[in-house]
């Protein structure tokens, strides 16, 4: 699974940009008090999941550390015209999440001891599901004007560099975020990563709250994900379709907002 999630998480950045992963290059730290039989698994993991990407793992590099390292330099292929980015969003379009939120939030509470069996289930699931069904539904829609994939900054804040790049507004509508089942009540526990605190202090004075949000539900919002989804900006004449697409998706999805015009804030959360 940590050799899966590395690789799924990895191979998003080619995904987000419309391109098709063609190799992949492993990057590895492993320290000798640990059994080299974890790290076959690990390697194993990362190549099933290059290998269901349709790319190649060609070789890579590996040093001893202290602790456990595992992750993936990807080389993919797109055509000029097609290449997605993450500043085209354009006032009008719907913004559709193709991942659920929690799983920075799940992954403390395991470390807690105190997730439950389907919550662990149910997150790795997540992380180790390749974006690329979201991507390959975008690629039918002409209309898509822009895409990220949702990591360590969170929703709000992969959300934030999206809207400043485009120079625009996201409007998100909290309440049809979605999110895994047992994730708000571990953050309403604050079992909630350091990562989320910090993408709070971060992002927190440039967005804009329209109405009281709980504040577990604002942890969420920000909690740092772990091979999350793609976050698309679509117009809203061919949103539904994309979104009928999607119905074929293994994993919950969304359209979570709206794209504005400028008005002060690149986040509005309501």
């Amino acid at each position: 699974d940590f050799g899966a999630i590395a690789a799924a998480n990895a191979l998003s950045d080619i995904y987000a940009m419309g391109g098709q992963p063609i190799l992949a290059l492993n990057i590895v730290c492993f320290p000798d008090c640990l059994d080299p039989a974890i790290l076959v698994d690990i390697l194993r993991g990362g190549q099933e999941k290059v290998l269901e990407a349709g790319a190649l793992l060609v070789g890579g590099h590996s040093v001893a550390d202290d602790e456990p390292k595992y992750g993936l330099s990807v080389a993919g292929l797109v055509h000029p015209d097609n290449i997605m980015t993450n500043a085209n969003a354009k006032p009008g379009d719907v913004l559709i999440l193709t991942k659920p939120l929690g799983v920075g939030i799940i992954n403390t509470a395991l470390k807690a001891e105190m997730a439950s069996e389907t919550a662990v289930v149910e997150a790795v699931r997540v992380m180790t599901t390749l974006n690329a069904f979201g991507a390959l539904a975008a690629r039918d829609f002409h209309e898509v004007h822009s895409i990220t994939d949702i990591t360590g900054f969170g929703l709000l804040g992969h959300g934030m560099a999206m809207a400043q790049g485009s120079q625009v507004t996201f409007r998100i509508f909290s309440d049809q975020v979605p999110i895994l089942q047992e994730a708000s009540d571990y953050a309403d526990m604050g079992l909630v990563p350091a990562g989320t605190y910090k993408n709070r202090e971060y992002f927190g004075k440039s967005i804009a709250w329209t109405k009281t949000v709980p504040l577990h539900l604002e942890d969420v919002l920000f909690d740092p994900q772990t091979s999350g989804g793609l976050l698309i900006s679509v117009s809203a004449h061919q949103a539904p379709g994309l979104l009928d697409c999607l119905r074929q998706s293994p994993l919950a999805y969304a359209a979570i907002g709206v794209v504005e015009t400028f008005s002060g804030k690149h986040i509005i959360v309501e």
